[in-house]
């Protein structure tokens, strides 16, 4: 499992209405994608628990070929001639897990990145990212939940999906879900790959 996040800044004005309308009528495109496993089409609007207005999809790719498919294909550079090409964030995939609310559409997701600090071994500070991704897996109204790791800035993300917006005192950046495309969820790892 791979994952991976492109985020797109939009300025204060800009009419997210836009991004709705570009999700309601495109989202269907990816339902049957190759080597997809998840793909949550991601906004969030300044001054509702954002600073920002951000069309920001996140991918959980079963595959690694179909990441690279998407990103050198049409799709993706649909994107790059509407908004211009975004850095693309990925990180290789630790855990999958659903949750008690999985057959439920999901309306919001958290994200929240952690940085492993230079005085943590990187497997100590990945199984306790692990302990933390089983609690999410377990909480009331999740769907799923993600964990992986940037060797690279040696950061971990947690990602999960909600039913409905989770508690407030639940950390990370939050979204709402304008569409889920899952067409090989069943294929991600559900348990730890170490």
């Amino acid at each position: 499992m791979h994952a991976m996040q492109y985020a797109i800044t939009l300025p204060a004005d800009y009419d997210m209405g836009i991004i709705r309308e570009r999700v309601a009528t495109k989202g269907h495109l990816m339902d049957d994608f190759p080597g997809l496993g998840i793909k949550a089409y991601l906004m969030r609007e300044q001054g509702e628990d954002s600073p920002v207005n951000e069309y920001a999809p996140f991918y959980l790719w079963a595959d690694p070929e179909g990441m690279t498919s998407f990103l050198l294909g049409a799709g993706f550079q649909g994107v790059v001639r509407d908004f211009g090409r975004p850095e693309v964030r990925h990180w290789t995939g630790l855990a999958y897990a659903e949750g008690p609310a999985s057959g439920a559409l999901p309306r919001a997701a958290t994200r929240r990145v952690a940085a492993v600090p230079d005085t943590v071994a990187p497997a100590d500070a990945a199984g306790a990212a692990l302990e933390e991704s089983r609690r999410l897996a377990k909480a009331p109204g999740a769907v799923a939940t993600a964990l992986a790791l940037d060797p690279r800035h040696w950061e971990l993300v947690h990602f999960t999906l909600w039913e409905q917006q989770p508690a407030p005192e639940e950390p990370g950046d939050r979204y709402q879900v304008l569409h889920l495309s899952r067409p090989g969820r069943e294929r991600l790892e559900a348990v730890p790959r170490w």
